[in-house]
């Protein structure tokens, strides 16, 4: 029983990895895709050229490192809060 639940939480870490591997992936298409267009907006002699700062925003992918390292941070915190709630369980039962 034990190591089945340890291979389905092992497979569900993976297909986590995976797909934030796959949206990580996609974001930097969607980015490429967004640049393009303006790009060949901006080359267009009859549309008019105007400013669009959220396009330019998402014409820069996001940084797989920094995504990592705020759910590191998550992770941390989540796990820190956890064990100060275990902890003031174990006060209030002894109380």
């Amino acid at each position: 029983m034990l190591i089945k639940q340890e291979r389905q939480e092992k497979l569900a870490e993976q297909r986590g990895q995976l797909s934030l591997q796959l949206n990580l992936l996609s974001e930097q298409k969607i980015a490429k895709l967004i640049g393009l267009i303006e790009e060949l907006r901006q080359d267009i002699p009859n549309v008019k050229n105007r400013s669009d700062p959220e396009a330019e925003m998402m014409k820069s992918p996001t940084d797989p490192h920094a995504i990592i390292n705020v759910l590191e941070e998550t992770l941390a915190s989540e796990l820190a809060n956890f064990s100060q709630q275990n902890t003031n369980l174990g006060v209030t039962k002894q109380a």
